[in-house]
């Protein structure tokens, strides 16, 4: 039997190569009073894709701290803007008015996070790049608002039961849309499926004081990753996930036990060996043609969404 062509990423990263980064960035981001702050996440991404490897050839990241701080502006322009709606409403004393202000803040934070992550990926994805060659977001900034708002609507109707329907639909418009020059993605996961991995799992977790957690997060991070389709032409790959319970359970206790005991010192290193353990477990199966990948996707340099999604804590794919 034809064994199966597997490829894996790598992560070289150093915790106290990461540690000096570490350092300096907040260093200067303190003196500069947090102005420097895009700045240390450009040079924070840097290294981390320069550290990050696939088939001897290692990953860069094409964003600069211009970029991030002009977008760092824009969205904290935004928020302020949200944000003196609501101290405003607050501050009349009419109850009118004031929840006329809170229904005003709640609906634009709920509706900054599409454009967010919208914005985030198409600069993330455009500075990206591999032997060269660039990835790239053509999702739809409408397309995309519309799918949230509905989803979340329906959520809130079903008492948050349509959540696992959601994120899937999310994943899948997302993935549909990436690009890695002329390679395309899919996301093969079903709500139903996710809906019950996290029934059983948090109910398990529950009945056993926690301990299954660890199961919980393996299986979501399996479902995650085991549903990630990549095609060249005709060709499929698909993704595979060999993480375990016991693994999930090493890397915690250790990381915060670093942590604690180093009183976040050695946070850096608990940062290296989590996406060590990541990439260690992640595997692309199916033949890839490396010198058939060729340019397709454009510069994209408005970083906005990228610093409204740090700021408001999205996680991205």
């Amino acid at each position: 039997m034809e064994q199966q062509e597997t490829r894996q990423l790598t992560f070289h990263g150093e915790g106290a190569k990461l540690f000096g980064i570490y350092i300096v960035n907040i260093l200067l981001t303190i003196v500069t009073f947090g102005l420097y702050y895009p700045w240390a996440r450009a040079a924070l991404l840097k290294y981390m894709y320069e550290e990050s490897e696939l088939e001897g050839s290692r990953f860069t990241f094409h964003g600069t701290g211009k970029e991030m701080f002009l977008g760092f502006i824009k969205a904290i322009g935004i928020l302020l803007v949200l944000y003196g709606i609501l101290f405003g409403a607050a501050a009349t004393q009419k109850p009118t008015i004031m929840l006329l202000g809170f229904a005003v803040f709640y609906i634009g934070l709920l509706l900054l996070i599409p454009i967010a992550i919208h914005g985030a990926l198409r600069y993330r994805a455009s500075r990206s790049s591999w032997r060269g060659i660039h990835f790239g977001y053509r999702g739809d900034r409408k397309e995309l608002l519309n799918t949230f708002v509905i989803g979340s609507i329906i959520t809130l109707v079903t008492f948050g039961i349509y959540g696992a329907w959601l994120v899937i639909e999310l994943r899948k418009y997302i993935f549909k849309n990436l690009r890695f020059g002329n390679i395309t993605f899919s996301y093969e996961g079903e709500g139903g499926a996710f809906f019950w991995l996290n029934i059983k799992g948090y109910f398990l977790t529950l009945l056993t004081f926690g301990i299954y957690g660890f199961w919980w997060v393996k299986d979501l991070f399996n479902y995650y990753v085991n549903n990630i389709r990549m095609y060249q032409g005709e060709t499929r790959l698909a993704f595979r996930s060999t993480a375990t319970a016991g693994g999930y359970f090493k890397l915690l206790i250790v990381n915060v036990l670093i942590v604690v005991l180093s009183l976040g010192l050695a946070t850096p290193w608990a940062i290296v060996r989590t996406m060590q353990f990541v990439f260690s477990n992640i595997h692309i199966d199916g033949p890839l043609d490396v010198d058939a990948i060729i340019q397709t996707e454009a510069d994209y340099t408005d970083a906005t969404g990228e610093d409204l999604a740090d700021m408001i804590d999205i996680g991205i794919v």
